[in-house]
């Protein structure tokens, strides 16, 4: 698979992109966390049964991880703004619909819908990957990595301020409003990705990895109601292992598949996949442990005894810090690489849950404890991204990161089940209602620490790579001064451009297959990327004529950065030597 450009006329990236787009991530994050005030009201609001109504949080989580890879890979396809686009809209019909009900078959479908949004994560962040300047792109993908962090803990007190005050459905039109602006600020703003994947779009892939998630998923969140040793739960985990395992074996035979397992399999993105859902287990722990021990009551001897918009407000620094943490990502990543930032994140988190086992007796200890917790998700959620991308061909940058994204889930999806089990195992009965103890909060962040050691250990192992290497496409005074003489050649009267072509080859003459080969045009964007064949061949289209870098890099060869002029109609002929000086066709 490579990336094509199109023939549309391409708008270049403005200022106001990356807020735009991290706007988008934060809508999602606040359509996930709006009912977190009114879950334990649901069966009364609905009408309904308590095992029923946890389908309103049920359906969502199922259909944003069956839409996270899914929608990337379209993107891939067809345009990444594009989807974003269609995600959002999904959104907010299904805000609309969830806002208009009161029955429970509605209000499931809606939530349903909801959580197709999911996919605006990994679409931002492939937006920003091909339209964004090198230094602009590290700080950008982390806040866009970090907004659902972000938006998770703002929502909270907005949620409960809501919630004590007015009608529950206008948590639903909120969420609804908040989507169609943010729809119309990519609309005005975000510039459509010239950039495409060849090849169709894997159906019977989506399928196979949509019905194998569910049959896992759907245990995970309700094997605390069905029992975890049940037929009924024991039966769908091993069915899950069964449709996941014959997934895997049809798309290693496809073409062109959902998931490319042979790219998954690469040691820095299975390991990083692997790390991704033990920081999802760490993120979600303090989410369901801070709020329960600020709102339980005094008499408790242990609860804190706050209103539901005073715990939304202390838990809301998460958040925040994840916010701020992105532009001090960029420098950390720019100088020791992500792979160090990961692990720095990791051991803040540690240090967060550690500390916070004897920080649980005012509500500013909370507080205090959600801030160092949440500059290490920061770090560590904005690291993500930038491994997954530096490992991973141009043209799978949307289906790699939907996968990422999803494992992120999957994390949270684990966290929320083994808590609510440990919760309410170590509960006990107050004024005949079963109320979690302290206990059961110290164990639960025991959990999260171990989830952190675990994370640790898998970002050790993840390869050392130079943090200005060419998978970040950052600059060097080589490839400056190549891009000033190109900006002096001439650039040739105005006939319709084309592109470059070529084979990439070894110092020995000898055909080099899969180098990835990038096009950056004088702004230092990515303009273009591919792989080359198995003969060493290769192909490029270009926007516009001009004055390009060609980057080429292959496993055990140096990175060349060799500037070109395009100025014709008709290809440049251009073979890349690796390393060493460009040969002439």
């Amino acid at each position: 698979m490579s990336h094509t450009t199109t023939d549309e006329p391409v708008r270049r990236a403005s200022g106001a992109t990356v807020p735009v787009l991290a706007f988008a991530g934060i809508v999602v994050a606040v359509m996930q966390t709006l009912l977190v005030p009114v879950i334990k009201d649901l069966p009364r609001l609905l009408d309904t049964s308590p095992s029923n109504a946890t389908w309103v949080l049920t359906s969502t989580l199922l259909s944003g991880a069956v839409a996270t890879p899914i929608m990337g890979r379209l993107g891939d396809l067809f345009g990444k703004r594009r989807m974003l686009i269609a995600s959002l809209s999904v959104m907010v019909v299904g805000a609309l619909l969830s806002a208009l009900t009161d029955a429970l078959v509605p209000m499931i479908v809606g939530r349903t819908l909801q959580g197709v949004a999911m996919g605006a994560i990994p679409l931002g962040i492939g937006l920003m990957r091909d339209m964004l300047p090198r230094e602009r792109l590290g700080s950008a993908m982390a806040l866009m990595s970090s907004s659902i962090g972000v938006g998770g803990g703002l929502a909270l007190p907005a949620a409960a301020l809501v919630a004590q005050n007015t009608d529950w459905h206008a948590l639903y039109f909120g969420a609804a409003g908040l989507g169609v602006l943010s729809i119309a600020l990519t609309l005005l703003i975000v510039p459509e990705s010239p950039l495409r994947a060849k090849g169709s779009f894997d159906l019977p892939g989506a399928l196979g990895l949509s019905a194998g998630l569910i049959l896992f998923l759907l245990p995970v969140s309700k094997g605390s109601d069905w029992g975890w040793s049940s037929p009924t739960t024991l039966g769908l985990f091993a069915a899950a292992v069964v449709v996941l395992l014959l997934w895997g074996l049809m798309e290693l035979r496809v073409a062109a598949p959902l998931v490319d397992l042979r790219t998954t399999a690469r040691r820095e993105v299975l390991l990083t996949n692997l790390a991704s859902i033990m920081v999802g287990v760490s993120f979600f722990v303090i989410s369901l442990v801070l709020p329960q021990l600020l709102q339980l009551p005094a008499e408790t001897g242990y609860g804190l005894g706050q209103s539901m918009v005073v715990a939304g407000l202390c838990v809301a620094p998460l958040g925040l810090t994840m916010m701020f943490t992105a532009p001090v990502y960029a420098r950390l990543s720019a100088r020791y690489g992500p792979r160090t930032t990961l692990i720095i994140g990791l051991v803040i988190i540690g240090i967060g849950y550690a500390g916070g086992l004897g920080l649980m007796n005012a509500a500013w200890q909370t507080v205090v404890t959600s801030v160092l917790i949440g500059a290490g998700i920061g770090l560590a959620y904005s690291s993500l991204p930038a491994l997954i991308i530096g490992a991973v061909p141009a043209s799978e940058t949307g289906a790699a990161n939907g996968l990422n994204t999803l494992m992120r889930s999957i994390g949270t999806s684990v966290s929320s089940a083994v808590i609510g089990m440990v919760l309410a195992n170590t509960s006990k009965v107050v004024g005949g209602v079963a109320v979690p103890t302290m206990h059961g909060f110290r164990v639960s962040f025991l959990i999260a620490a171990g989830a952190v050691a675990i994370g640790l250990v898998l970002a050790f192992f993840l390869p050392r790579r130079s943090p200005a290497g060419v998978s970040q496409l950052r600059a060097s005074s080589e490839e400056d001064a190549n891009l000033a003489r190109a900006e002096q050649a001439l650039a040739g009267a105005g006939q319709p451009p084309q592109g470059f072509r070529g084979r990439v080859l070894a110092a020995d003459g000898a055909p080099v297959a899969r180098a990835k080969v990038t096009l950056i045009d004088r702004h230092g964007r990515q303009a273009g990327a591919t792989l080359s064949a198995g003969d060493g061949s290769y192909a490029l289209a270009v926007p516009a004529q001009g004055p390009y870098v060609l980057a080429a890099r292959a496993a055990g060869h140096p990175p060349l950065a060799h500037a070109a002029t395009h100025g014709g109609d008709r290809p440049v002929d251009l073979d890349l030597s690796l390393p060493g000086e460009t040969v002439p066709a």
